[in-house]
């Protein structure tokens, strides 16, 4: 596939497996490649666009809109550094086969060892990935992420005039994560975290649980200032199914949202009765639905 910028020096019409398809992206920035695996997915790289639109916003990438598979300079690109590191950590969770690419040091093809650009990978502060980048309207940029105590670290950056000035920058701010932030266990697994109403169910509402154990992760010294709600779309209706997707934890400190997590149902709720029905539409009439 024809691109611009970096590349894995592919020929033309040659085989390459999806494998190291993917190890170019992630190693060499390989925009051929990413175009190769566009084509391949959608037939056309406006038909992956339009995939990749939809994805994000799946997964609540609101601030960011893609243009095409490699990230170049696009009119309406934008793509934001709290989208980024949500995106990151969507990786990391559902495809942890792969993570191990972003930290391989180099990756070959067609006689052409090119080197993983993230220099933080060697730097001894336990730096695994993910992702290094490059244009001129944005400056050099990085995801950077880390494990430490048990938990891991997502640091964005970009705007960075130089490759050296993004690796000091990233360094001080993982360096800085590591430090300023704790681990406050919350909820367990299976836990209810709070309850939402269920308009018209057999049940009047429904518990509403994590995704496993929730732990937040807060600026030390951060407790006396935080505050937390659940947010949902109401009137939920049945039927619920256990594990359905209903809401939202958010963890404020001092106004601030800090942290936000999924909160999924903790049981079915069945369809109501009329009487049922009828009495949350009566409530919902003279009281709002709460």
């Amino acid at each position: 596939a024809g691109s611009g910028g970096s590349t894995m020096f592919a020929e033309l019409n040659s085989k390459v497996s999806v494998e190291n398809l993917i190890r170019s992206v992630i190693i060499q920035s390989g925009n051929d490649a990413a175009i190769a695996l566009a084509e391949g997915i959608a037939g056309t790289e406006d038909t992956f666009v339009l995939i990749m639109n939809e994805m994000a916003a799946e997964l609540g990438l609101e601030s960011s809109h893609f243009m095409n598979a490699t990230g170049l300079p696009a009119e309406g690109m934008v793509v934001t550094a709290r989208d980024l590191a949500t995106l990151a950590r969507y990786l990391i969770r559902t495809y942890p086969e792969y993570y191990p690419i972003f930290s391989e040091p180099s990756f070959e093809w067609n006689g052409i060892r090119q080197n993983n650009r993230n220099v933080l990978l060697d730097d001894g502060i336990g730096v695994d990935g993910l992702k290094t980048g490059h244009t001129q309207s944005a400056g050099y940029g990085i995801v950077a992420s880390t494990t430490e105590g048990g938990r891991r670290l997502i640091a964005v950056l970009h705007g960075l005039e130089t490759e050296r000035e993004r690796a000091e920058e990233a360094r001080k701010l993982v360096t800085w994560g590591s430090r300023a932030f704790q681990q406050v266990p919350a909820y367990d697994a299976g836990e209810i975290v709070g309850y939402a109403n269920v308009y018209g169910g057999e049940e009047p509402n429904v518990g509403l649980v994590a995704d496993g154990a929730l732990n937040l992760y807060l600026p030390r010294g951060a407790r006396r200032c935080l505050s937390a709600s659940i947010v949902y779309h109401a009137p939920i209706r049945p039927p619920v199914a256990k594990g359905d997707k209903l809401a939202e934890l958010r963890v404020y400190c001092n106004d601030q949202l800090i942290q936000s997590a999924p909160l999924y149902a903790a049981q079915s709720v069945a369809e109501g009765s009329i009487f049922r029905k009828a009495m949350d539409a009566l409530k919902e009439l003279t009281l709002g639905w709460l």
